[in-house]
Order: C-alpha cells, then structure tokens, then sequence
C-alpha cells in the first residue's frame, strides 16, 4: 500500500450538509481548508495509484466539544477490489495490532440498532414519530424543523451510540440512503447504503463504505447538496474518468488515542487543542 500526500489547501471544499468548510481567503482567491483528504485521494484512484493511506490533518469548522475539535488528525486508506465488509476486517486487524489486544467485534444494522433501543424503523418512520419519541426520551428542543435525518441523528447520538461497543467494537450497518454520503446504494435493500461506522466504547471512531464510482450520480448528489458550494470538478472529472471499483475509510486517530488512554476529552491527547493553540 503507498502512502500519499494530498493538499490541506485547495480551490473546492466538500458539499456534505453534515460538514461546515473553512474559508480562507488568500491572494489567489478563496479556498478551503479540506476537511477530508477523500476527493483528492480519489484523484489519485482514477489516475492508477493503487491502494494508497494517508494521515492527514483535517478541519471541520463549528466542532468543538468533548469528542469534536476544529483540526484533528484522519488515517484514511482505500483499497481496490475491497468491499466495505472487507475493510471492516481491515479495521479489526488495525486496532488489534495497535492495542496489542484480540478484540470481540460484532456487526449490526441501523435498522437493527433502532428497533432493538427504540422500538422504531428508522427507514420507515416519520418526523412526527421520531420527534414523538425524542420527547419521551426526555429531548425538547426550541425549534423542530429538523429533517428526518436530523431527528434520526439526534435519537442516535443521545439513546443509542453510548451503548454501543463497550464490549469490544461494533460496526453498523445499512445507513439509511439519504446518508448515503458518497456510498453506493445496496442492490439487494435500495433502502440502505454500503456504508458503516465503527463505535468503540460509545464513540463514533471510523466511516467507511463502497466507494460510489457512478459519475452521473455522484454529480446529482453534488448538486442535490452544495447549498450555493462550488462543485469540486476536478474530482468529478476523475470519476468521469474512471473511479474503479474500491472501499475506503477513515479513522479519527485522536478519537482513538481517547480509548487506548482512557480519557474522557479528546484535547486531553492533544497537544495543542483549540483552546491553547
């Protein structure tokens, strides 16, 4: 596998609602602190590269708290001919040779997770449900225009994320498709995405999934996100171009210094936080 080295500087940022970019502007015009190495790791797919891994500083702007800061530290990797269930074993073998421990793993589905803590099916669920049962979990919010995605990450985040790994690491599963992010949608289930997150001890520590390599998809997923974002065309030329078939993840390695040191903040593994930098 190569390492490589991609720019924390570049003309586009990502169009992922979830993620707000960093803005600087400079004498050649605005450009973003990338908040993710991905587009231009795949730059580097489509041009031949091979399997490639990079650890990378990222910045994510409006991340601050006990497991979130602004710049942290990403182990990103893709693999070709890899499906995301073959990374997963990837990320096992990873954290076993890094905490010198064998590690229990289990794999669940959203869905499951869902139905098991609150008796509810994300996939078919409504706002008004979802909502419903943030009350009664004692969540009340000022405002309820979230979207169901919202409602969905918020039940998630308060109700079902502390339990899970703490008995060693959990993947989930069959994210719902509009999280789909940029993973390729089951055939089997159009419902869900090839996509999963790893949780450790209650901490989300890695997303990965099956690369999508459709570029007239990637594109409607670009213009159904970008919010008045510039669309990377560079990356979306390397799809054009020929994304091959591959999965990749990444990994926070400060959330992971967090686990293996038991902290319970993770500027306590930093040298250099938001707040002392």
């Amino acid at each position: 596998m190569l390492e490589v080295e991609t720019p924390y500087l570049a003309k586009f940022g990502v169009t992922d609602p979830a993620i707000e970019n960093f803005k600087v502007a400079t004498t050649f015009g605005e450009k973003y602190l990338q908040s993710s190495p991905e587009y231009h790791m795949k730059r580097l797919l489509a041009d031949g590269s091979g399997d490639i891994y990079q650890i990378a500083r990222v910045f994510r702007e409006g991340e601050l708290g006990a497991k979130h800061q602004p710049e942290f530290t990403l182990l990103e990797w893709y693999r070709l001919g890899f499906s995301h269930l073959n990374l997963i074993e990837d990320v096992v073998r990873l954290l076993e040779t890094i905490s010198g421990f064998q590690l229990e793993h289990e794999t669940k589905t959203y869905s499951e997770l869902f139905l098991t803590y609150l008796n509810i099916d994300p996939l078919q669920s409504t706002c008004e449900q979802l909502q419903s049962i943030a009350e009664l979990k004692g969540i009340h919010l000022n405002s309820t225009n979230l979207t169901k995605d919202g409602w969905l990450d918020l039940l998630l985040s308060h109700c079902i994320e502390p339990k899970l790994g703490q008995d060693g690491l959990c993947f989930v599963v069959d994210y719902p498709v509009s999280q789909a992010a940029l993973a390729q949608v089951s055939q089997e289930n159009p419902l869900v995405a090839h996509r999963f997150e790893l949780y450790w001890q209650g901490i989300e520590l890695a997303n990965g999934y099956d690369e999508l390599t459709d570029a007239n998809e990637l594109r409607r997923r670009f213009e159904r996100d970008a919010s008045g974002l510039d669309i990377d065309e560079y990356v979306m030329s390397a799809q054009e171009s020929g994304l091959p078939s591959c999965a990749g993840v990444a990994l926070g390695l400060d959330r992971l210094l967090m686990i293996l040191f038991a902290e319970k903040t993770i500027d306590q593994v930093m040298a250099f936080s938001a707040n002392n930098a």
